[in-house]
């Protein structure tokens, strides 16, 4: 399996609900370094997995959507605790949804999985990572 990554950050406030989560119930900001690693069995004619400029492209434009948010007010995340491995799969789930819309330079279904790490601290990190499906 061939694998490329790009590498990239994002800024957000948010708090979390429960008792496990103790001062973090309160407002508080994070920083993430990102990785997003394409996965293929196969090169393109090209010799490439993905196009890295265009893969760069959509996952700043991912963290731009993120960025400078406070994930408490965004709709789409109320009812959740948006912890490291919540946010893994939103990051996940839209870098999916650009690879089935072709927007990576190669076909849907020629990048089969993917995975996706945010580092929150120099000491911790979460990731999501799974199979991607053809459309």
């Amino acid at each position: 399996m061939y694998s490329v990554m790009v590498k990239g950050h994002m800024m957000i406030a948010h708090s979390f609900t429960g008792e496990m989560f103790g001062p973090a119930q309160k407002l508080h900001g994070a920083t993430y370094v990102a990785e997003v690693e394409f996965r293929s069995p196969t090169l393109d004619a090209n010799g490439v997995v993905v196009d890295i400029g265009r893969a760069e492209q959509v996952v700043e434009s991912i963290f731009a959507s993120l960025s400078y948010r406070n994930l408490d007010d965004e709709s789409e995340f109320k009812g959740h605790n948006t912890t490291t491995e919540f946010l893994s799969r939103v990051v996940f789930d839209r870098v999916a949804a650009a690879i089935a819309a072709g927007e990576l330079g190669r076909p849907p279904g020629d990048v089969q999985s993917l995975r996706v790490t945010l580092h929150e601290s120099h000491v911790a990190s979460a990731s999501y990572e799974g199979a991607i499906r053809a459309s």
